[in-house]
């Protein structure tokens, strides 16, 4: 029993490694492996995507590689356990899901089922090979000719597997990247020294990009040279446009700081940044392009297909709202968007922080939808007032004396006036906030707190700038942001 498991895990494996790299030539999303992954992300009910992101936060994506192994493994011992040839028909009924999957995704073409169809043909091979009679070890095979041929399959599936990968890696832009010349833009003013509090545990006032979250829909990361990039703006236009990177050089470039933030970032959570981003103001594209009467959307496209509906008037408003090209006085990191994204302060990302974007679509929200539209999610997605405790962190403890309380607040493009804090049931008192930069970016804060012995809950609230007090009200992160104060339990001793 235990050997006819293991002959279908290692069949599965073959199946995976040859899908691999016959890959290759069409393409990461036809590997049977990413199509499934990516057809099961598209179609997860929001309360297990919303429970993953919240569970893993920013390595859902390798919880969810993690669980598809399980899973792959589990079926794949059943196959090798069943009795011929049932186990090849289940494998078959298997790869006619990753032939779906892959024939399926955006990007795809009829070719694109080929990796699956090959891996499989090439997984039964191995699977009958390794199961040719119903007792391996005694009829017709030697228990050394079994493992013989195991170690072989098993090489095979790790040599197609990693060949595949890097042959695709190889093709990667890392080189574009390196190559890639930033715009010199119009500076913009110089941040203030009193902006970042630079406290032991507080979140440093900008991001450094390795640290950047990133919450997205893209299993494999798109790979796009700046040099093949281009943007199409057309739809409810006077003239359609199509910009490439030779026409952006004869633009002039803006340099500008704003937070990000992702809708699915749960009360006190950190999936928010902020970036020095370097870029094209967005309302001269489209205003080059002509807004038709009745427009009020633009649904941009990145290159994997990925879509998201903006409200017009963000874009037109005046503010920062840019196709940024640099992060952090550097080219976009690629699993950011190289070689170009959306920023539009004041709005969350998913409604408008498109990556490796390559169409805007002037439209109207009545005539069209996008993809977290499609699945429940607020079409406007503004931001919400919003504030985070960063030290001392929940669950730790500290010694009695004088503790630094610290966070950072936000309200894209209004602005934070103020955060309080309240220990236990107390009254709230106002900290300290460090110097305003910008209405886009958030604000760090800082209060001294005279801890006394035994286990309490620090609390925040920050207000905007208009002196709107952020709500109490417990709200999920669907269907636009999750809303609530942060707490964070502390044992003073």
């Amino acid at each position: 029993m235990l050997r006819k498991a293991l002959a279908g895990i290692i069949a599965a494996g073959v199946i995976l490694g040859v899908g691999e790299l016959v890959s290759v030539p069409f393409g990461p999303n036809s590997s049977p492996f990413y199509a499934v992954g990516s057809t099961v992300v598209d179609n997860t009910p929001e309360a297990v995507r919303e429970w993953a992101i919240d569970t893993f936060g920013t390595s859902d994506k390798t919880a969810l590689f993690f669980g598809m192994g399980i899973v792959i493994a589990l079926v794949a011992a059943g196959a090798g356990v069943l009795r011929r040839p049932l186990g090849a028909v289940l494998f078959g009924v298997l790869g006619a899901v990753g032939v779906l999957a892959a024939v399926t995704r955006s990007t795809s073409t009829p070719l694109s089922a080929l990796p699956t169809i090959v891996g499989v043909a090439v997984g039964i091979v191995v699977l009958n090979a390794l199961l040719r009679t119903e007792n391996p070890v005694t009829e017709g095979m030697s228990r050394r000719s079994f493992l013989g041929l195991a170690v072989a399959a098993g090489v095979v599936a790790v040599a197609a597997g990693t060949a595949g990968r890097l042959i695709s890696q190889a093709r990667d832009v890392t080189a574009n990247r390196l190559g890639f010349l930033l715009p010199t833009p119009t500076p913009q003013p110089p941040i203030p020294p009193g902006a970042d509090l630079r406290i032991d545990g507080l979140a440093s006032y900008i991001t450094p990009n390795e640290d950047f979250y990133r919450i997205d829909t893209a299993l494999v990361v798109p790979q796009v040279a700046s040099d093949s990039w281009s943007l199409r703006i057309h739809g409810m236009v006077e003239k359609e446009l199509v910009i490439t990177f030779d026409d952006l050089a004869a633009r002039q470039a803006v340099e500008r700081t704003v937070t990000l933030t992702c809708v699915s970032n749960i009360v006190g959570g950190d999936l928010v940044g902020n970036a020095t981003w370097i870029g094209y103001p967005l309302k001269d594209l489209l205003e080059e392009a002509g807004i038709q009467d009745g427009a009020d959307m633009v649904l941009s496209s990145s290159h994997d297909a990925f879509t998201a509906g903006t409200p017009l008037d963000a874009l037109l408003d005046g503010r920062d709202a840019l196709l940024a090209v640099g992060m952090n006085g550097q080219p976009l990191p690629v699993e950011h968007g190289y070689p170009a994204r959306l920023v539009v302060p004041g709005l969350y990302g998913y409604v408008s922080a498109t990556k490796w974007v390559t169409d805007l679509e002037v439209t109207r929200f009545d005539k069209v939808t996008a993809y977290w539209t499609d699945r429940g999610w607020g079409a406007r997605g503004p931001i919400k007032t919003a504030s985070r405790i960063d030290t001392p962190r929940s669950g730790g403890s500290v010694e009695a004396g004088t503790v630094v309380v610290a966070g950072v607040a936000w309200k894209q493009h209004t602005g934070i006036s103020g955060v309080d804090v309240q220990i236990d049931d107390g009254n709230w008192v106002p900290a300290t906030l460090s110097e305003e930069y910008s209405k886009d970016t958030w604000r760090q804060w800082t209060y001294q707190w005279d801890a006394t012995p035994g286990n309490h809950t620090i609390r925040a609230r920050a207000s905007d700038a208009s002196g709107e007090i952020q709500t109490s009200m417990t709200a999920d992160t669907v269907p636009d942001g999750a809303t609530g104060y942060p707490k964070a339990f502390i044992s003073v001793s």
